[in-house]
């Protein structure tokens, strides 16, 4: 991401556009802790498109609230590309939002699941069936890897969102 995409930045993008689509937003956070919902609303106006948000942290939760497949949490564990692409359409169906964003992975300072500390994946589930996932491999100490994972997922979201072509594409470009 350029120098002006922060996470700010990228939050403030997303309620605008959201906003403009009259579409809704919820989280489902593990590693992040919430840190995605916060950056969120700390945008003003974020009320009039974001919903809420699940720290599921802990693995019964993600297959609970969220949703997730016993199996395939007990086969892969918790950091897995399809576990964050059921996490992210579950908060969709649980609050009701339009889209859904979700985060889980590694941040130390030990490995879990057998995925080194920076294994991250973010996930995106739209209202017509969209979804995707990104792996981020993240260097840095705990603090830094929610950080980047946090961009990293508002960044994916917002190039899923109708009418961000451009910015996807920027993003998978390495940016401009």
């Amino acid at each position: 991401m350029s120098a002006g995409h922060d996470a700010g930045g990228a939050a403030a993008a997303v309620v605008a556009r959201l906003t403009e689509l009259g579409a809704s937003l919820a989280a489902a956070e593990s590693l992040t802790g919430g840190l995605v919902a916060a950056e969120v609303t700390s945008v003003p106006g974020a009320s009039r498109a974001f919903r809420g948000s699940v720290t599921a942290y802990a693995t019964d939760l993600k297959r609970d609230v969220l949703g997730v497949d016993g199996r395939l949490l007990d086969e892969r564990g918790a950091v897995d590309p399809d576990v964050a692409r059921a996490m992210a359409a579950g908060v969709r169906r649980a609050l009701g939002a339009d889209w859904g964003v979700a985060t889980t992975g590694v941040a130390g300072p030990d490995p879990q699941d057998g995925q080194p500390v920076g294994t991250v994946y973010v996930a995106v589930a739209g209202p017509g069936g969209e979804d995707k996932v990104r792996s981020l491999r993240l260097n840095g100490g705990r603090a830094d890897i929610r950080k980047e994972t946090v961009r990293g997922a508002l960044a994916l979201l917002l190039g899923e969102l109708p009418g961000n072509e451009r910015a996807q594409d920027t993003e998978e470009n390495g940016g401009t």
